[in-house]
């Protein structure tokens, strides 16, 4: 049966990403459930899931251009882009040099002289490509800010940065000394 990949996708992060307790799941400290668990909640989601497999899961991975899970051993999780309260394990990466950030221009201003901070999130979005930055400041503003991020640097002076997949960077806060931009 054809599934709806785009809305299979879009529970599944709410489910891994945001609030898991409505889906009866539990998350360990790096944010992975059992794939079973999973599936039973989401068969329970929708009658039109009665049926749903691993294979759709796998599908929803595989056809995802953003890359937000990912599953092993039987389990699965959501990459990056956690709301919950408390932080998920990660294990710090050397980033690339430079990593670019979007956002509105009232906040552009405001991030350079504060830094990058997670807000509502537990870490900190950056990309790798200016394109993806325009793309993700473009959800926030018509016009928006390009920023960017002079990941290496501030990683070598001991800023921590987390590999979210291989577009997406995460880092807990980037002070504004290695942020550029015009707001």
């Amino acid at each position: 049966m054809a599934r709806d990949l785009n809305k299979l996708s879009r529970v599944m992060s709410h489910a891994l990403r945001h609030e898991p307790w409505l889906y009866e799941l539990e998350l360990d400290d790096e944010g992975w459930t059992d794939v079973e668990a999973l599936l039973v909640a989401l068969r329970a989601e929708s009658p039109s899931w009665s049926t749903l497999g691993e294979r759709d899961l796998l599908d929803v991975i595989g056809s995802s251009p953003k890359q937000r899970h990912e599953m092993a051993a039987g389990r699965i999780r959501a990459i990056y882009g956690h709301s919950l309260p408390g932080k998920l394990h990660r294990t710090p990466a050397e980033p690339p040099t430079m990593l670019f950030h979007g956002t509105s221009r009232e906040a552009a201003a405001q991030i350079l002289k504060a830094g990058l901070m997670p807000m509502g999130r537990q870490y900190v979005h950056l990309s790798v490509e200016q394109a993806m930055a325009d793309a993700v400041g473009g959800r926030k503003t018509g016009s928006p800010v390009i920023l960017t991020v002079r990941a290496h640097d501030a990683w070598a002076a001991g800023v921590a940065f987390y590999a979210g997949n291989d577009k997406v960077w995460l880092a807990d806060h980037v002070p504004p000394a290695f942020v550029a931009g015009q707001p």
